[in-house]
């Protein structure tokens, strides 16, 4: 039996969902254009019952879901998830990796690190400093070739200066990078690390100097004269060291070079080839055709051709060309001789003494050739032909103490004077020497007279000759010897004169011709004799010398009266002996004691008696040593 009524339902009526199915399509036949019939609500016959239409756009039950659209976002979604999951991975087994690296290479030099040529990369840094040490520390001490342009040499580090700082290299070297990229390059890749130096610059610049004699310096283009004949010079560049760029290859890269190339650079010349022939002809050839006269006053000088030659050259003008110079220490040589006769000497206003009195001689106006303006027209003669003129050029030259100032210094009297004598033999000659040179000199007021500074040099040129001296307290012989008695009458006339003494030494032991603690001993160049004009009037000096004594006479203007007291000898000292083998070099002496004394100087007033001033020096004298010669 049926489970389900069908009572009082059409015979065409379908049943169930197949039937609503149906009407459903057949509902939808309708032509778009017919305007559509209210649809009747149908029923679906669940089980005996009718049920309600489901709403529009419901899902009959039983049906189908129509397939949906895909979503592009979603879709993107999912892919991104899927390679963060992926990025994620490889990050964590990346960084798993990175810290089992970091942790093994604890200690170790940095992979891939290279060392003057020495791989250290990875090593313990112990064994790696160890074998730096092997292998670099050595090159100190070993010669290194050196290339400078196309010459050989070489230099051995250590000599030069240069040790490796091996604190400052582990200091390049550097710890394990911590930079992930930096490590994983280290793996395929080196990294050269230079090494660091300690540097004796006084050293090395010795040894860059040294390299400087391989130098080709640039031969200048010039004319030079070849027996008097001018000859041209080609200019020739040259090449030289580059000091401070060669410094820094070498402090940079000695440890690590088998072979250092040294820079040079250029040294281009200053003189164009053109120039060189310009000069040849121009200047050269015609300036030694003839001779060049220069007038002076009545006479003429002459530079033959070859005396041209001689003075004249060629320097570089700063333009590429050449420019003629002169010698002018050469042209006055040559040319003085011939126009001394022309000059006359200017002479200080002195005085002579006669009949008991000084008078002035006056003095002399100079003239004499002023040889800067004179060769100063030379040059524009050089390159003019035929017969060549020039005229000297004087100067007029005024002394030094004129006669109307020496008849204004007051010289009239004798202010100081004082006499020794026992000498003779070459002592004799160097003492009538000295007095001759010292004779006439004039002390103005407020000057100082110095017997070195007024004589110069005391040698065998001016008339000097050997004799005795004190030397380190022993007898001795020397070339100007016995001057010292000249010093101590001049001496003693200044400290009578009421002079001021301006620096003097007793000698080291007592002479018995001398007076005890007011005398002088002189040496050229180490001691001397001064003494200062302290009065308002001025001073002139006469020396009076026989064969056997000295007399100085300082004449001026008599204002005080001068007293020497001469104290007591005291703390005596007694002679060493001394054995000197037989020969010129040993003088035998007795001896003699040392001992103290002291000198009093009191000056007064000549008019009032005042006392002016009052002083005391007091000397020691050494003991004369007993000298054998054996």
């Amino acid at each position: 039996m049926p489970t389900e009524s069908t009572a009082g339902r059409p015979a065409d009526r379908p049943s169930g969902e197949v039937g609503l199915r149906k009407l459903l399509e057949a509902n939808r036949t309708f032509d778009a254009d017919t305007t559509a019939l209210p649809t009747m609500p149908l029923r679906t016959v669940t089980g005996n019952r009718w049920a309600p239409p489901p709403p529009p756009g419901a899902q009959p039950p039983g049906a189908q879901p129509p397939p949906q659209p895909e979503n592009p976002l979603l879709g993107n979604q999912q892919l991104v998830k899927r390679i963060g999951i992926a990025v994620g991975a490889v990050l964590a087994v990346g960084t798993a990796a990175y810290l089992a690296d970091l942790a093994l290479s604890a200690g170790e030099v940095p992979r891939g690190t290279v060392v003057a040529g020495v791989d250290i990369g990875g090593m313990d840094k112990a064994e790696a400093d160890t074998l730096l040490h092997d292998q670099l520390g050595p090159r100190a001490e070993r010669p290194l070739p050196v290339r400078i342009g196309d010459v050989s040499s070489q230099l051995v580090p250590a000599a030069a200066g240069l040790q490796i700082d091996w604190t400052g290299t582990w200091d390049a070297v550097g710890d394990q990078p911590l930079n992930p990229v930096s490590r994983l390059v280290s793996v395929f890749g080196t990294r050269e690390v230079p090494v660091a130096s300690i540097v004796d610059t006084a050293a090395l610049d010795q040894q860059l100097t040294a390299f400087r004699a391989h130098d080709n310096p640039t031969v200048e283009g010039t004319v030079r004269f070849e027996n008097g004949t001018p000859v041209a010079v080609a200019p020739v560049p040259g090449r030289v060291l580059d000091t401070d760029a060669a410094r820094a290859e070498i402090t940079a890269h000695w440890a690590e070079s088998n072979e250092l190339e040294l820079p040079v650079v250029a040294a281009p010349v200053a003189v164009r080839m053109d120039a060189v022939q310009t000069a040849l002809q121009e200047i050269a050839q015609p300036a030694v055709a003839a001779p060049i006269s220069v007038s002076g006053k009545d006479i003429q000088g002459v530079l033959t051709p070859d005396q041209i030659a001689g003075v004249l050259s060629f320097v570089p003008d700063g333009n590429g060309g050449l420019a003629p110079r002169i010698d002018n220490e050469a042209v006055i040589a040559a040319l003085a001789p011939q126009l001394v006769t022309s000059e006359i000497e200017a002479k200080d206003a002195t005085f002579t003494v006669g009949a008991g009195k000084p008078t002035v001689v006056p003095a002399v106006v100079g003239e004499k050739v002023d040889w800067t303006k004179t060769i100063e027209k030379l040059p524009a003669l050089l390159p003019l032909t035929g017969e060549r003129n020039t005229a000297a050029v004087y100067q007029r030259i005024e002394p030094k103490l004129t006669t109307e100032a020496a008849e204004g210094l007051g010289i009239n009297e004798v202010i100081g004077e004082f006499t020794t004598g026992g000498f003779s033999g070459p002592s004799g000659v160097n003492i009538r020497t000295v007095a001759a040179k010292v004779n006439g000199a004039v002390v103005k007021p407020g000057d100082t007279f110095s017997l070195n500074g007024f004589t110069g040099p005391r040698t065998a040129a001016e008339g000097y000759v050997e004799s005795g001296i004190i030397d380190h307290g022993r007898p001795s012989t020397a070339v100007g010897g016995g001057i010292s008695q000249f010093a101590t009458t001049l001496y003693n006339a200044a400290y009578f004169a009421g002079m001021e003494d301006g620096g003097h030494t007793e000698h080291s032991y007592y002479i018995s011709r001398y007076p005890a603690a007011r005398e002088a001993t002189v040496f050229d160049g180490a001691i001397d004799l001064a003494f200062r004009n302290n009065y308002a009037t001025g001073v002139f000096i006469q020396t009076v010398a026989t064969g056997s004594d000295i007399t100085v006479r300082l004449w001026g203007t008599k204002t005080v009266d001068v007293e020497s007291i001469t104290g007591e000898k005291s703390k005596p000292t007694e002679p060493t002996e001394i054995t000197l083998p037989k020969g010129d070099d040993c003088i035998a002496t007795e001896g003699a004691p040392g001992f103290t004394i002291s000198d009093t100087r009191v000056i007064t007033d000549r008019k009032t008696g005042a006392q002016v001033s009052r002083h005391t020096r007091t000397v020691k004298y050494d003991p004369i040593p007993v000298v054998k010669c054996e």
